[in-house]
């Protein structure tokens, strides 16, 4: 990635957060949650590492993209409509108002969303069985995934972890926004999910660790995965801290519910000049 893409993409990323910011401000929403993989999402959709087509949701040939925290809503459902996948005044009338058409988990109902979400943790096996039919039909594309740290408690990452390994699915980039809380408390508080390099390693997988806030890693990480040769799963850890780009909530547990109190929300609209 040159100076100039990289400039573009790190510019659209802060124009992500601050649409993000306007969407929770009107209508509410999971801002900290959003923050965190702002860095993640706008690589895949704004730097053209990713396939897809926004007038044509089905093309085959796309790159899938599995949302498994589902309470990344507020940021995929803002790029999305940036992106314009579905009319700009669906945001504006139907996100958690309306005709609800947009709820508080992402709804695979709306073009450009491969997958609902409710149950955490299912992701990535829902991502294996794609993964999995792409091959058997000679799709080159590849499964990409956005989890989070939390849900890697769930029984189900780990079956799915060794499935995708068995079955040599090298299509599927995993990324695994770190950023050590889950829900409304950090993660060592309540269980530990240790060393998740190590792990993924242990269960067959290319794995690796990255500041998931540095848009040319993520970037060259990916390329790199690309390149690789072997047949196994990829995945990343990503390093991340919730609540990213807004300094009054970052790496704060409460804010995964707590709304911005006046003096928050007028401090935030300086940060972004609303």
């Amino acid at each position: 990635m040159n100076n100039e893409k990289l400039n573009k993409v790190k510019n659209k990323a802060q124009f992500i957060r601050k649409q993000i910011l306007e969407t929770v401000i009107n209508k509410g929403g999971h801002l900290a949650t959003s923050f965190s993989c702002a860095d993640i999402l706008t690589t895949l959709y704004y730097s053209g590492i990713m396939k897809y087509d926004n007038k044509n949701e089905k093309w085959n040939k796309r790159d899938r993209l599995i949302i498994s925290k589902g309470h990344a809503e507020t940021i995929i459902y803002n790029i999305l409509s940036d992106l314009d996948f579905f009319p700009k005044n669906w945001l504006l009338k139907h996100y958690r108002s309306g005709k609800y058409l947009m709820g508080g988990h992402i709804d695979s109902k709306i073009p450009g969303i491969e997958f609902s979400t409710g149950s955490l943790g299912h992701g990535l096996s829902l991502a294996s069985g794609m993964a999995l039919g792409m091959k058997k039909s000679k799709n080159r594309s590849n499964v990409f995934v956005l989890m989070s740290d939390g849900e890697c408690t769930e029984g189900s990452v780990w079956e799915a972890a060794i499935f995708a390994s068995k079955n040599k699915l090298n299509n599927i980039i995993a990324f695994i926004d770190n950023n050590q809380i889950s829900a409304t408390d950090f993660l060592k508080n309540f269980t530990d999910i240790g060393n998740l390099k190590e792990k993924f390693t242990a269960f067959g997988w290319n794995c690796f660790s990255i500041n998931g806030h540095s848009i040319k890693k993520i970037y060259t990480t990916i390329n790199k995965i690309k390149n690789l040769k072997n047949n196994k799963p990829n995945i990343v850890i990503a390093n991340t801290i919730k609540g990213k780009g807004l300094n009054s909530i970052e790496n704060d547990p409460a804010r995964h519910t707590k709304g911005l109190s006046k003096m928050e929300i007028n401090d935030a609209k300086k940060q972004f000049k609303i």
